[in-house]
Order: C-alpha cells, then structure tokens, then sequence
C-alpha cells in the first residue's frame, strides 16, 4: 500500500485529492491542525506546517502532495520531512504576468500579474524554492478549478442566482472566456505523473477549451431547473462585487498535459457533480456579499 502525504486535507482541493486517494487505496496522512471535520479513512498527522519539529521523521511517503503558498511554506516542509519519493505542488496560473502573450505556456516567463497580485508572486516563490531543493519534483499550474467540494464562491454563486429566481446581472456581452478544470481531472493528472515519471516538471492543466461567461451561466442554470433572464453591465463598475471573477481574460496552452490525459471530464457532468455536493454542503462555501451589492446598486433589487 502507498503512503501519501497531503498538506492541509480539509477544503477543497486538497480534501478531495485525499478522498480520491483513500479511494484508490492509497494510505493517506493529511497534515494540518484539525480544526476542521477530517476526511473518512485518512490518517491525520495533527500540526501546524510552520512548527512540525520531528513530527514526520518517523515515515517515509511514497508522494507528497502540496497546496503550499509561500516559499516558506515548502522549506519548512522539505526541511521536516525525512524521506519521500515524488513530490508534487498545485501551484496557479496566477504565475503569469498578464501582458504575456497567449496562450500561455510553460516555457513563459513568470513574474507579476496586476490581478492576482501577491498571490501570484507567492506561488512563483513557492516553484522557485521546491525546485531549487528538489528539482525532481512536479509543479501543476491549473487555471480556475471546479467540482464538489469548492469552498470558493464560484459556480455556488450561480447556483444561489438561479435557486432565488433572481436575473444574472452580466459582465459587459457575457463573451468573456473561462478556463477551468475539475478537480477530478487534477487528480487523474497526478495518476498519470505517479506512473509515467514524464521528463517534464511543470505542467500547466485545465480544459482545452475555454467557455464564455454568458454559456457558464446558462449551464448553470439548467442544471437547477431554471432559464435565466440576464442584464448586461456596460458601466465601469468593479466585476468583482457582483460577479466571481476578475475582468481578466487568459488562456492555458495545456497541450503538454493532453499528451497524457486526453479527455476532460464533460463541464456539464462536472457542474451537474458540483451543485449535488452544494445542496447538501451549503454551509461549507465562502459566500461573499454579491446579492448585498447587487441590490445596493442594480435596480429591481435583482430579481425578476
């Protein structure tokens, strides 16, 4: 049986790589400080990645799998850790300075993105410090991921819209075009690094094809049960109080990644994935006061 260490384990991404794990078979230890409902079948390893001291010196993994966000993030971890195998880190397409050329490819140059800001420079610090210590591990820079367990108010958002009957206030034509992943995809990705050991070590992953705003929607809504009625937004007012994402529009080349793993899951299948976990974990999504600005600016309070 594999041993597999996952950083965190408690919110979305690296909660439902530990899940899809544990499901394969895999003996599974998260690390984190069990502030939050653990998973079922995993090991927890209670502790706070800033202070581990001998904690991990009495195991060996087979693969370690992090979420980390800054550099100190990782050396503390390499530093804590006494022996592993593969070591992969879900890094961001954050990484990418906005001005580049697109789509972008991993050959580009990182450096500072206007709209993510620190975030992106903490992720490019976070690669640099991984793989100056370790140059065999693996960088995974996905665009927006999807699918249960998001905690981030993204396609919930919709889903709320559609479930209070409310119009879609719409950024702009709505022609806007979404790069996403599903978090499932991430997973079978690793499967594949686990087995073949390609030469390469950063990957950019996500879908081939990219879906407008005003299709996201529209998906959204169907998958509810609801036909949505949609008012433009031309004024100059910041997208991110009334809609999930930056006026930012970029485009992944993942042709590396699809040399691997072929096919993505349907959107469709993985929204349809995405609301059945959302009816039932309402309460574990980061909801932001959209509906409160909608209201406080838009007229007809935003419903129909």
């Amino acid at each position: 049986m594999k041993k597999m260490l996952v950083t965190g384990g408690t919110v979305f991404v690296s909660r439902y790589i530990a899940e899809y794990y544990v499901d394969k078979g895999y003996e599974v230890y998260v690390l984190n400080r069990n502030t939050r409902e653990q998973s079922a079948g995993v090991k927890l390893i209670q502790a706070d990645r800033h202070n581990l001291g001998s904690i991990l010196k009495e195991y060996h993994f087979d693969v370690v799998v992090d979420t980390a966000y800054t550099d100190k993030d990782v050396d503390l971890l390499l530093d804590g850790l006494e022996s592993f195998d593969d070591y992969i880190l879900i890094s961001s397409s954050a990484v990418y300075p906005e001005c580049c050329p697109q789509p972008f490819r991993e050959c580009e140059q990182v450096g500072v993105n206007q709209f993510w800001g620190q975030y992106g420079t903490d992720k490019i610090e976070t690669e640099n410090a991984l793989l100056k210590k370790n140059p065999n591990a693996y960088v995974l820079r996905p665009p927006y991921l999807y699918g249960p367990m998001n905690n981030v108010y993204r396609e919930a958002f919709v889903f709320d819209c559609a479930l209070q009957d409310r119009c879609f206030y719409l950024p702009k034509d709505g022609e806007m075009q979404l790069q996403f992943f599903h978090v499932e995809d991430l997973c079978r990705f690793i499967d594949v690094l686990l087995e073949k050991h390609p030469k390469q070590h950063i990957f950019n992953v996500g879908n081939v094809e990219t879906i407008s705003i005003r299709q996201w929607v529209e998906m959204c809504y169907d998958i509810v049960g609801k036909e949505v009625e949609f008012k433009n937004v031309y004024e100059n007012i910041e997208q991110r109080n009334y809609f999930s994402f930056y006026d930012y529009e970029y485009y992944l080349d993942v042709s590396s990644q699809h040399e691997f793993l072929p096919n993505d899951k349907d959107m469709r299948v993985g929204l349809e994935e995405a609301f059945a976990w959302y009816k039932d974990n309402e309460d574990k999504v980061n909801k932001k006061p959209f509906f409160k600005f909608i209201d406080e600016t838009f007229a007809e309070n935003g419903k129909r």
